[in-house]
């Protein structure tokens, strides 16, 4: 079996702020004993902020771009750290960073699956981590998640498995409620359980939502995906086996999302939103359409030629989002019109279908 399992920066960090090398043992552990038992395992870990204010002797900066500085710092500890009790093992680990537009580009997306590939040939353990110093905002939106279902989309993974410092989905925030108790299995991933899923803790940046942005993902890869707790014994080998009550388990779909379409509707922000009647929306919904400008009614935002939107019907609930042909001022003078009422030689295309992601 081929597995994704990432680890949290909470389930990383120790209560004094430094990285929990007992936590990271147990986990690492955890890791060769099922590739012992003949699985693939690809890591990805967040930590390397921590890692960075520890090593920097710092109290955790706010503002994203000090942020970015710390992690480049923390990130050659945390790997070092990851080589040790590895190495304890007699096994290497090879380092990958990514960031979610990495999978945008063709060319990009198979040469990362072509390394990825390459290093289990060799007998390395992936340990992928998002490439904080670079991103532009992947720490403030918790990308470490959606990157490994990403992964676990590039390299078609059998089982994403996302540890945390919880069980698993709770029907409450355990923080205000002590009886919240184990979701133990989520079919759809849909706004009702989204309103259960609390915020992040104080060391992370994703929290409990983009674990469940990340299950839909995988959930649309043909990926299952169990969300659980780090500290449980002998947590990754009971999610491989499927265990009941390892934590929440999210079951895969029968469909197979491309990573570039994926990046679009789940990993990327939107900057902006176009309303369209409802001849659009069903020509997008049914025949699989581009959006052309006639049937825009009207454009929120400022956003320009290759950014996500959101596309609405007139009731204003999202159904879909694609990246923008034309930007908003743009599409703001075109909105309504025919093709052959635009000028000549002009972009006619607002979203093309092939940069276009329905949503449930």
């Amino acid at each position: 079996m081929r597995v994704i399992v990432k680890i949290g920066t909470s389930s990383v960090t120790a209560a004094a702020g430094e990285v929990d090398t007992l936590a990271l043992g147990k986990f690492t552990t955890e890791v060769i004993n099922a590739r012992r038992a003949g699985h693939e395992v690809i890591v990805v870990t967040s930590g390397a902020i921590t890692a960075g204010v520890q090593t920097l002797g710092i109290q955790r900066p706010t503002a994203p771009e000090r942020l970015q500085a710390v992690s480049a710092v923390g990130q050659i500890d945390l790997m070092r750290v990851y080589s040790e009790l590895l190495g304890r093992h007699g096994a290497v680990p090879g380092q990958v960073l990514l960031a979610p537009h990495d999978f945008r580009d063709r060319n990009q997306y198979l040469h990362a699956r072509a390394t990825f590939e390459h290093l289990l040939a060799l007998g390395v353990v992936p340990v992928v981590n998002e490439n904080d110093a670079v991103a532009d905002d992947a720490i403030r939106y918790g990308d470490n998640d959606r990157i490994a279902a990403l992964v676990a989309n590039l390299l078609r993974a059998d089982l994403m498995v996302l540890l945390t410092d919880t069980a698993g989905v709770l029907t409450d925030d355990p923080r205000v409620n002590p009886d919240a108790s184990l979701i133990e299995e989520i079919r759809e991933v849909d706004h009702s359980i989204e309103g259960v899923a609390g915020t992040a803790g104080e060391r992370g940046s994703g929290g409990m939502s983009s674990k469940l942005a990340a299950a839909k993902m995988a959930s649309w890869s043909g990926v299952r995906t169990v969300i659980a707790g780090a500290a449980r014994v002998g947590v990754l080998q009971d999610a491989i086996e499927g265990v009941i009550g390892v934590g929440t388990t999210v079951p895969a779909r029968d469909a197979h999302v491309s990573a570039r379409k994926l990046w679009i509707g789940f990993a990327v922000t939107a900057a902006g939103v176009i309303e369209v009647d409802d001849g659009a929306r069903r020509a997008l919904l049914e025949r699989g359409r581009s959006l052309l400008p006639a049937g825009v009614v009207a454009v929120d935002g400022s956003f320009a030629v290759g950014d996500a939107v959101e596309i609405v019907g007139p009731d204003r609930r999202e159904f879909a989002k694609g990246l923008a042909g034309l930007d908003a001022e743009a599409l703001r003078s075109a909105a309504g019109r025919r093709t052959d009422e635009l000028p000549p030689g002009n972009q006619t295309t607002v979203v093309h279908a092939d940069d276009l992601v329905l949503l449930p």
